[in-house]
């Protein structure tokens, strides 16, 4: 059973994604201050920096906005090994001219906003890229006859020289609900290309928060219902199931907190110290650079030898650090400090124990192998979390 509980709390809008009965994702949308990531603006160039190839932008929202001229030059088909050379980036952008940007990455800390001129529009089944000129398919997708086929439907509707990424839910959907979905995404992309451009800086698209980002995203994974907690978010709902054409259940609930220990499991989430059932536990810091974990045996001290001890407190963990990094929208470096193990063998089962819990996140995560110092490296791309401060 998979549900999207949706309930309104000190001016913040909390979004729970339950799975059996135990809460697997969960992000927060402040009212008074919403979401930017995805927004397509039109920004003015405030100064070049050329020693840093990288310039800041004016996009009208409360902090200047940063660019890379990486994110300047036309994108290439990462998934094919080509160098790509970038000029200096006082040749592509002048102070005072105007861009067409998206937002790739909220405000984080003393930074602004990441901007791109690489602009994406999400849709149910695909990424439309107006200024590539390649389609690839999610990595999620392993059938390469799927993949095949997913792929020549979308090259069969897309107009010349514009691009896409085909998205995991995509998989053995019919070409016709792909055309149609393409479509809708074309005539959006319109829309925004016939939106006057005279004032600098503005907002010519809004993505629609993390809300519609999160329903749009679950609607094709085997999402059963939307439970709220009053009628507040009935009506904005709805309108973004029928502008996507997907019928799921509302319903209202207003003891849903008090259901699956719902409130509790999100109580959890203000503690950086997650006990384990063995009786271990692991502590998770957020720096500016990156994410600490650190795994602790506490009580457990078993019944066999040393090894095996540690090995069984470190596969625990491993399982309870793949569910926390989905649960709390953990993104970037990420670096895991095991109980330290001897055996080679006992290192690659743990490894292989992350990877395999982490197919069940949303994100696409990259579990490397121990280091020399019996550290494991892992790195996620966020899915909606608001980071303003680490």
């Amino acid at each position: 059973m998979k549900e999207l509980i949706i309930f309104n709390e000190d001016n913040k809008k909390v979004i729970a994604l339950i799975e059996n009965e135990e809460l697997v994702e969960k992000y927060e949308e402040d009212e008074n201050n919403k979401s930017i990531e995805g927004n397509i603006y039109v920004g003015k160039v405030q100064n070049v920096i050329t020693g840093l190839q990288s310039a800041f932008v004016n996009i009208g929202e409360k902090r200047t906005a940063f660019i890379h001229s990486k994110d300047i030059v036309p994108k290439i088909d990462i998934t094919k090994e080509e160098i790509q050379e970038i000029p200096s980036i006082n040749k592509l952008i002048k102070p005072g001219e105007p861009i067409i940007v998206e937002v790739k990455r909220e405000a984080v800390d003393k930074k602004g906003p990441r901007l791109s001129t690489h602009i994406n529009l999400s849709s149910r089944f695909i990424v439309f890229m107006p200024n590539a000129t390649f389609v690839t398919v999610s990595q999620k997708i392993e059938d390469d006859r799927e993949r095949s086929r997913l792929k020549e439907i979308v090259q069969k509707y897309l107009p010349e020289n514009t691009g896409a990424i085909v998205r995991t839910v995509a998989e053995n959907i019919e070409e016709e609900e792909i055309k149609k979905d393409i479509e809708k995404t074309l005539k959006k992309w319109q829309q925004i290309q016939k939106i006057p451009i005279e004032k600098v800086p503005q907002k010519i698209y809004d993505k629609g928060g993390i809300l519609k980002k999160t329903i749009i995203d679950l609607v094709d994974s085997n999402l059963d219902r939307i439970v709220l907690r009053d009628k507040e978010n009935y009506d904005k709902i709805k309108n973004i199931l029928n502008e996507i054409e997907v019928d799921i259940k509302i319903e209202i609930d207003e003891e849903i907190l008090n259901k699956y220990s719902l409130e509790k499991q999100l109580n959890l989430l203000k503690s950086n110290k997650i006990y384990l059932k063995n009786g271990g536990f692991i502590t998770i810091d957020k720096t500016e650079a990156l994410v600490a974990i650190d795994v602790n045996s506490g009580r457990y001290i078993g019944k066999r030898n040393v090894e095996e001890t540690v090995l069984a407190v470190n596969l625990e963990a491993a399982k309870e650090i793949s569910k926390q990094i989905r649960l709390r929208d953990i993104s970037g470096i990420i670096i895991v400090d095991f109980i330290d193990m001897k055996l080679e063998e006992s290192k690659k089962t743990v490894q292989q124990e992350i990877m395999k819990n982490s197919k069940k996140d949303r994100s696409r995560v990259q579990v490397e192998e121990f280091t020399r110092l019996n550290l494991m490296e892992i790195t996620r791309k966020h899915i909606n979390s608001k980071k303003e401060d680490k």
